[in-house]
């Protein structure tokens, strides 16, 4: 995979970010050139990938605006009669899926998790790390979705509980 200066990826647990110059920088004695990120997310900064070692990250191109309609309406169906990975009865079976799923960087992981801890939520109280799981994954489906139809974070933010309520009321 090349990355271009100026376009925009999906770095897994990072989220959108924009490609920055490609820098060389000193590694144990060696030059190294990395690719600059900056995550398109609120908290800012910057990341540095090794140019040889892009492949294997999970790094992917952003949502098509197709697909986010087809996403929020997979959202906004009651839950399914088979349980998803994440909802095992085991909190640390839980912790270990959803830890796989958000490091994957796939949106239909993030979604998943959205979904099946929403779900959760609706027959329980999420444990605090759980509250923050899920938090994470719509915050980053959140960024890249506004990203990509050019909306605030806050109009997406209000779509996606908007289509989790109507999977609620199902």
């Amino acid at each position: 995979m090349t990355l271009s200066i100026g376009e925009k990826v999906s770095l897994p647990s990072h989220g959108p970010c924009v490609i920055g110059a490609v820098v060389n920088k000193l590694v144990g004695g060696t030059s190294t050139a990395f690719y600059r990120l900056a995550p398109l997310e609120d908290n800012g900064g910057e990341l540095f990938i090794p140019v040889d070692k892009i492949t294997g990250l999970g790094i992917r191109q952003l949502l098509q605006k197709s697909e986010i309609p087809k996403m929020l309406g997979r959202m906004s169906q009651p839950g399914k009669l088979i349980a998803p990975p994440s909802t095992a009865r085991n909190w640390k079976q839980r912790a270990l899926d959803n830890g796989k799923l958000l490091s994957s960087g796939s949106a239909s992981d993030l979604v998943q998790i959205v979904e099946s801890l929403t779900d959760l939520n609706g027959t329980k109280t999420l444990a605090p790390h759980e509250r923050q799981t899920l938090e994470r994954a719509k915050k980053l489906l959140v960024c890249e979705i506004a990203e990509v139809l050019g909306e605030t974070r806050s109009a997406v933010s209000e779509q996606l509980e908007k289509a989790l309520q109507s999977r609620k009321a199902g």
